[in-house]
């Protein structure tokens, strides 16, 4: 299995990117999977999630600015997004795409237990 993600970049306040998941090789079904970020100097927190019955969750910071998605091409391969608009200077952060078969609310909620991890993306938002 393998998590690589992507669309990190820098923009300036009020713009707008969008972070791709890829996933191969899956040959297990996640259940949840999820967007987290760490600010330099920060713990990682959870941006959004999204099951596999396409129920989402957002954090505050989120809500109403980001969309996570996700398109299964087949059953070996998906590919989740995370639009995100209205960007923040506060939205600066190493973006990390996650993914869990369990369904739990550490990993709807919490943004803990994951199984499966991608590399990060970048992004920085200048005021």
């Amino acid at each position: 299995v393998q998590l690589v993600d992507s669309g990190g970049g820098l923009v300036q306040a009020g713009g707008s990117l969008r972070l791709s998941c890829a996933a191969s090789g899956v040959s297990i079904r996640f259940n949840v999977m999820g967007w987290l970020r760490q600010a330099p100097g920060k713990g990682r927190e959870l941006v959004a999630t999204i099951s596999s019955g396409n129920s989402r969750y957002y954090t505050d910071s989120a809500r109403d600015r980001f969309t996570i998605s996700v398109i299964s091409e087949d059953k070996d391969k998906s590919t989740m997004y995370l639009q995100m608009n209205n960007l923040k200077p506060e939205d600066t952060a190493m973006y990390y795409c996650a993914a869990a078969v369990q369904i739990t609310e550490k990993t709807m909620i919490l943004g803990e237990e994951y199984d499966y991890y991608g590399q990060g993306t970048q992004v920085t938002v200048s005021s």
